[in-house]
């Protein structure tokens, strides 16, 4: 892909995930939470700029940086994240606001990295950027699949005698 669609789609779905994740969504344990990041790293794995050429060393370092950003970004994003169990069993999610430094945090990280690897000289593509968006997704989806395993529905309520008994409405007399 070209660098402009690279650079698209990394914004679409960087658009989508902050949208859904601040607000509150239920978690499905049961869906595949891997397949988003797997479709983005084989798009940038596919990538033949991923490493420069004439840097394939310093590159690769720069890279290495990139996803172990990826990879601290999504644990911290999911440690962030507050999830709940609703008495019908139901897990939820909401973002909160330190998850909102988690990717300020992170998004300095990457602007930092890429300002250290053009002052080496290395050609940085953004195959490298949606590589280590994928890692972050990835982390994240895994972490929080694994926190709701964790988790067990809230008690219901004791019922006291009576409860569920339809009562006959209160009749006025005139």
């Amino acid at each position: 892909m070209s660098g402009l669609v690279d650079a698209l789609v990394i914004m679409a779905v960087i658009t989508l995930v902050i949208v859904r994740q601040f607000r509150a969504s239920r978690i499905d344990t049961d869906r595949r939470w891997w397949l988003l990041p797997g479709i983005l790293a084989v798009l940038a794995l596919r990538e033949p700029h991923l490493l420069d050429a004439h840097h394939p060393t310093t590159a690769a370092l720069v890279l290495g940086a990139e996803v172990t950003v990826g990879l601290a970004m999504g644990a911290a994003w999911a440690w962030t994240t507050r999830i709940w169990v609703e008495p019908d069993g139901a897990v939820w999610s909401k973002s909160t606001k330190a998850s909102v430094a988690v990717w300020a945090v992170g998004i300095g990280l990457r602007l930092g990295l890429f300002g250290v690897g053009t002052l080496l000289g290395v050609h940085q593509d953004s195959s490298a950027l949606m590589l280590a968006l994928a890692t972050t997704l990835l982390v994240r989806s895994g972490l929080l699949v694994r926190r709701t395993q964790s988790l067990h529905p809230a008690p219901a309520p004791a019922t006291a005698y009576g409860d569920g008994v339809p009562r006959s409405a209160w009749k006025e007399r005139v």
